[in-house]
């Protein structure tokens, strides 16, 4: 049975990293020393975002790199008020916020290293959308 499922990002900044997320989402200080931080949300524990330093010797040496080349995923209740928090930071958008006929209200914005954070709350999606493709809600199961 898996506990709990969190990426771990190779870091330069980790202390940056740590204030982005906090500042952005609240979220708390698990554990911290100097090559590694975890941080996590104050009601679900299990829901983390990890950072560790990218030349660490706990990383295999062919993996000794700073993240880079995907998109981090935080569904937020309120993304209104977390893009007018975003603006408060002077936090810079890669995607100003938009609703998306897939059913998303979203926005990006960069971390400290440059890793791509897409904050999204869910709407309902458009018609057509809805009536072209057959979506599966999570946790369901589909055949």
């Amino acid at each position: 049975m898996l506990n709990a499922l969190y990426p771990v990002l190779g870091s330069n900044k980790l202390r940056e990293s740590r204030d982005f997320y906090r500042a952005l989402f609240d979220l708390r200080v698990s554990f911290e020393n100097d090559w590694y931080i975890s941080l996590a949300t104050e009601t679900e524990p299990h829901q983390q975002i990890a950072f560790v330093a990218h030349d660490h010797e706990s990383v295999p040496t062919e993996s000794r790199q700073l993240a880079a080349g995907f998109l981090v995923t935080l569904e937020v209740e309120d993304v209104d008020a977390l893009w007018k928090r975003a603006q408060t930071l002077t936090l810079e958008p890669v995607l100003s916020i938009r609703d998306e006929a897939w059913g998303q209200r979203h926005f990006i914005v960069r971390d400290p290293n440059g890793v791509l954070v897409d904050v999204v709350q869910p709407i309902p999606p458009s018609a057509e959308f809805a009536d072209a493709y057959a979506m599966t809600p999570p946790g369901t199961k589909s055949d």
